[in-house]
């Protein structure tokens, strides 16, 4: 894992400044203003730094396949790779963070501790974890694996799933060295979570318009979701925003829909067939944003999903030049044996991103990792409630990575 700082007078420039350098793929983690101090406050402005952090095989395939540039400007940059990660964290913004994270975990080692002793008192061993080891690497050793464990846990807990828990442990694991302590690994683990997360991905308008498709199953909050980011462009953004449905299978489902437009001032068509829906866009070909509201149908239904996935590929294909994409809206609080039935049934689809809906609904936030290291699709947003146009955020995966390990927000 490569973390690097970079340091420029506003954000925007200081994450240009680390895309440039490490790439597209870099996932921002920490953003802080940094205060001019003394009588030089005066006369210059705050700077703002940023810690950016890249996946090392994909800064790897970055270097191979940008072009050499010569004279670039030398950045100065401070560098924690993964081979450091004992080293104490400097972010302060990393350890507001994790908040009392560390402590937590201290104090847990110190009851099982405790609980061990006793456990001794009555005759059990323990040869895995001796504290009281004469080795004092021994000693620093099993320590970090009592963190390590406890950190597992904390994910397990929070229904990650066996296999991502494990290797973000092993991860941490192998580059640890013996003698690291918990604020240390736990930052580690914090950032590999956050790398695996990866950066946000939503709705960007440009120059030409675009048609964004929403699919997924029923119930899942679908046409609700598309209210609230149609309020977000025609409200905040003064963009032309149009509504299509093809859920004709359910009456209250377009009347909601309908409801929505009547308030946001905004058209609505409803649409029965690819003809129909190629005529639609053309009536709409003026407008920003088009959202599209697909009927929720049961991934076990075969038909009715390909008629989804038909729809959405009849206007993907290359004559039409329509800048599209499609959003796959999963409900965090369904089983995560029926998500990865609902992912697979979807696979058709090509790329698509994540949207996750009722995060108030639920007190463990796992499924959302597992989903996105099982499809590898961009996260974009969250929806936690009814309300229009508010619950509904671009996905924090910083807040996201605390939560699953155990952190309050």
């Amino acid at each position: 894992m490569i973390v690097k700082k970079f340091e420029a007078q506003t954000e925007t420039e200081a994450v240009m400044k680390a895309k440039a350098e490490l790439g597209a793929q870099a996932v921002v983690l920490n953003v802080k203003t940094i205060k001019q101090r003394g009588i030089m406050r005066l006369f210059k402005k705050d700077r703002v730094e940023i810690t950016a952090a890249l996946e090392e095989k994909d800064f790897v395939q970055e270097i191979n396949e940008k072009k050499p540039v010569m004279n670039a400007a030398k950045q100065h940059i401070d560098v924690a790779a993964d081979e450091n990660i004992d080293v104490k964290p400097s972010s302060e913004e990393i350890e507001r963070k994790l908040d009392n994270l560390s402590e937590m975990l201290k104090s847990q080692m110190k009851e099982k501790g405790r609980d061990k002793k006793e456990e001794n008192s009555a005759g059990e061993e323990d040869k895995n974890f001796n504290d009281e080891s004469d080795d004092p690497r021994q000693a620093a050793m099993n320590n970090n694996i009592k963190t390590l464990r406890l950190v597992y846990n904390k994910l397990i807990d929070n229904e990650v799933d066996e296999r991502y828990a494990n290797a973000i442990v092993n991860e941490i694991e192998s580059s640890l060295k013996k003698e690291s302590n918990i604020d240390s690994i736990l930052a580690g683990v914090y950032q590999k979570i956050i790398l695996k997360l990866g950066e946000a991905d939503i709705i960007t308008l440009k120059e030409h318009q675009k048609v964004v498709f929403f699919v997924g199953t029923t119930g899942v909050g679908k046409t609700t979701t598309i209210a609230k980011i149609a309020s977000k462009f025609k409200l905040n953004e003064h963009k032309k925003v149009a509504f299509i449905t093809s859920d004709t299978y359910r009456i209250a489902a377009v009347e909601q829909l309908n409801t929505y437009a009547n308030i946001l001032d905004v058209p609505v068509r409803v649409v029965y067939t690819e003809e129909e829906l190629k005529n639609a866009l053309d009536e709409f070909k003026d407008y920003d944003l088009i959202l599209v509201d697909t009927a929720g149908r049961s991934h076990k239904n075969t038909e009715q999903k390909d008629a989804v996935i038909d729809l959405y590929k009849s206007i993907k294909s290359e004559e039409n030049h329509i800048d599209s994409e499609v959003f796959l809206v999963l409900s965090v609080t369904t089983k995560y044996r029926d998500l990865i039935s609902i992912a697979k049934a979807y696979e058709n689809l090509g790329e698509y991103k994540l949207l996750f809906t009722k995060l108030d609904e639920t007190c463990t936030l796992g499924n959302i990792l597992n989903i996105k290291l099982l499809t590898g699709a961009r996260l974009s947003y969250t929806t936690a409630g009814q309300n229009v146009p508010d619950d509904i955020e671009t996905i924090n995966v910083q807040k996201l990575a605390k939560q699953l390990l155990g952190g309050n927000v």
